[in-house]
């Protein structure tokens, strides 16, 4: 499911980041702090859910969904339980009050994947586009082997070529399928698919070696189904 997340508070913002980001059937499209940026996503994008603050500076979160004549399914989160009446009434999937845990958050996106009736089969995409100096070029998941941090530039080493681009390893990681890819190190991201083996904590990938850090080690071990001991 396409979403995207409208948050003013920086904490709160990057907490909904990675919860999405742990859910291999949601793709983040877009992260703003205000309803006005947020109306003009919802204009030019295809977006299947939303996930809403409602106290904002300009307009509130009620007053941006009442704007749009077709909402996407939409989960509201906040720290004030007086608007839940005027909330359903609009038609929201849910209504988390700040704090919530991982396991509700899951809850309110089942809703909302039942309610629009997609399954992840339906919306996962197979490749994304990374911008180059020059253009958007697509690539396939499976053609990727892993990605190298280099300064500003993230190299894309890929079965038959190599592509640099000034996208964040955050932001590449937000568009790639998490079961798929772990990041292991601050310079290296790997698609699991393609390790060869793994021996005291360097990953093979054919005649390439790379590095796991004490940072992502246990993080890399549980997703190859292993112990880091």
């Amino acid at each position: 499911m396409r979403c995207l997340l409208v948050e003013d508070e920086p904490l709160a913002r990057l907490r909904l980041e990675e919860y999405i980001r742990r859910i291999p059937f949601l793709s983040l499209c877009g992260a703003v702090d205000n309803g006005l940026d947020a109306l003009v996503i919802l204009q030019q994008e295809p977006i299947d859910l939303v996930f809403l603050d409602i106290e904002m500076d300009g307009i509130t979160g009620l007053q941006l969904l009442e704007a749009l004549p077709a909402p996407p399914a939409v989960v509201l989160t906040t720290a004030y339980d007086q608007y839940a009446l005027r909330a359903f009434d609009l038609q929201v999937v849910d209504y988390l009050l700040k704090p919530y845990s991982f396991e509700r958050f899951l809850q309110a996106v089942t809703r909302a994947r039942q309610r629009t009736g997609k399954s992840p089969e339906e919306v996962l995409p197979s490749f994304l586009f990374v911008k180059t100096e020059y253009r958007l070029q697509k690539v396939a998941f499976e053609q990727i082997l892993y990605i190298e941090g280099m300064r500003d530039y993230r190299r894309l080493h890929l079965t038959a070529e190599k592509i640099m681009t000034l996208e964040t390893f955050s932001a590449l990681e937000q568009r790639l399928p998490r079961p798929q890819f772990c990041r292991v190190h601050k310079s290296y991201l790997v698609a699991l698919d393609k390790i060869e083996s793994v021996e005291r904590d360097r990953i093979y990938l054919g005649p390439v070696v790379l590095p796991i850090s004490n940072t992502y080690r246990d993080e890399f071990y549980a997703r190859i189904g292993r112990s880091s001991s």
